[in-house]
């Protein structure tokens, strides 16, 4: 009997958080190349809708919805509009995250709430609201329910400025990993992607800088590469061919973290 391996994702419903720059933008798009149906949620509505005029200019199904991924009743909303749109999403990109800077000594308490609301409430909001309605469509049957939470490298490096952030996604992996066990006979696979440190708006400023550059250099591929690294890896996940795949952690950093 052959194994599934195509990336094909027609006929799936996907909603993307943060889906209204960077990396969500990118995700959204790739999804929809590869066929699905796409919500991007983010609490950017005019840039979603800039990135949804683009995936329909190019064939594909889009939507935005207003998203604050930290707030239960956005969430709820965010999902009955792509339900009424597209059908059950059977997709989730929990993408949307904020990071700091600043080292612990300059954190602030504010500081800190902000992070642990959109990196882990925001995740488990979004995963948990993504499963309920997965369930009562009948996953456990179909097995096509799939779940990716966006990590990072810090969940497992100590990095200068990112103790607290660092310590989010540490949380979110394995919440990712507690999902995957809890809902491994709901027929809903629970995976982790955790990206290194890729060209983007976010790192524009440290490739600029002379210290962001001395920090390159110490890569052991001295190197960015394009967040595009991450697409195959999502649409792996997010396919059938990820069926026997489920709370596992892929990292894609070109080496960064070894």
């Amino acid at each position: 009997m052959g194994v599934a391996t195509s990336f094909d994702l027609t006929g799936r419903v996907a909603l993307v958080t943060g889906a209204s720059s960077g990396l969500g933008a990118s995700f959204a798009r790739v999804l929809a190349e590869a066929g699905a149906k796409v919500v991007l949620a983010a609490r950017r509505i005019d840039r979603l809708e800039a990135e949804v005029d683009a995936i329909r200019g190019q064939g594909g199904e889009a939507l935005a919805v207003a998203l604050d991924v930290t707030d239960e009743a956005s969430t709820i909303a965010a999902y009955d509009a792509a339900e009424a749109a597209f059908g059950t999403v059977d997709t989730i990109v929990a993408n949307a995250g904020i990071a700091s800077d600043n080292a612990a000594l300059h954190l602030t308490a504010s500081h800190v709430d902000d992070l642990l609301a959109v990196n882990v409430r925001g995740a488990f909001l979004t995963a948990t609201e993504g499963a309920r309605r997965l369930v009562a469509a009948g996953s456990r049957e179909r097995e096509h329910g799939r779940v990716v939470i966006i990590g990072s490298i810090t969940a497992e490096r100590a990095l200068p400025a990112a103790s607290v952030y660092g310590a989010t996604k540490a949380a979110a992996r394995h919440m990712a990993k507690a999902f995957a066990r809890e809902w491994a006979r709901r027929g809903i696979n629970v995976n982790v992607i955790q990206p290194g440190y890729f060209e983007s708006e976010m790192t524009a400023e440290m490739v600029g800088s002379e210290a962001g550059q001395a920090y390159i250099a110490s890569f052991p591929r001295a190197r960015l590469r394009p967040a595009s690294d991450l697409h195959a890896p999502l649409l792996f996940l997010c396919s059938d061919a990820s069926l026997g795949i489920t709370g596992t952690v892929i990292t894609v950093d070109d080496g960064q973290s070894l």
